[in-house]
């Protein structure tokens, strides 16, 4: 009974505090349709357009013409660093880091979101006894790294108002 009632007390301060878990993006984007300029295949493409879709107030635009807006990849740089050696110079921890840039045109070009960078980090120790497991690791940290960073893509189209272009043409 007391087990009830501390967990109940816990749940009710927390949501007292605003706390919420972390969960997929739930915002809306400031766009009535947009194109992803990015290849079928890639990763990052395709977890920006399935979550575009569950969202349902942007509509998925299939070329660029019928677009009001097109997200641009800039770059996406993925490096795997040496991070520390243990004694006898044999690497002991690694760094995943992911730089990605994009920015937000419309159909002519012009610019309505400028270029925005995304920096994700993850650190992995390592050790050859164990190299099948750690080579799995690392997938899956490059795995959450793409989740988080598709995320992060979300959250920042849907606080960043677009810019107007002027009529120039």
């Amino acid at each position: 009974m007391r087990k009830w009632i501390a967990c109940g007390l816990i749940a009710l301060l927390l949501s007292a505090c605003g706390f919420q878990l972390r969960g997929t993006f739930s915002g809306q984007l400031p766009y009535e349709s947009l194109y992803i300029d990015l290849p079928d295949s890639s990763d990052v493409g395709i977890s920006l357009r399935r979550q575009i879709a569950a969202l349902g107030n942007t509509r998925l635009a299939k070329n660029k013409e019928t677009a009001s807006a097109i997200f641009q990849q800039i770059s996406d740089r993925r490096e795997k660093t040496i991070l520390s050696l243990n004694p006898s110079g044999q690497v002991r921890e690694f760094r995943l880091q992911t730089t990605y840039s994009f920015r937000i045109v419309d159909p002519k070009g012009r610019e309505l979101v400028p270029a925005s960078d995304v920096v994700l980090m993850r650190d992995i120790t390592f050790n050859d006894n164990v190299i099948l497991a750690k080579n799995q690791e690392e997938a899956l940290l490059w795995r959450d790294i793409n989740f988080d960073l598709v995320s992060q893509i979300m959250r920042r189209l849907s606080i960043v108002k677009p810019k107007t272009p002027g009529n120039e043409d």
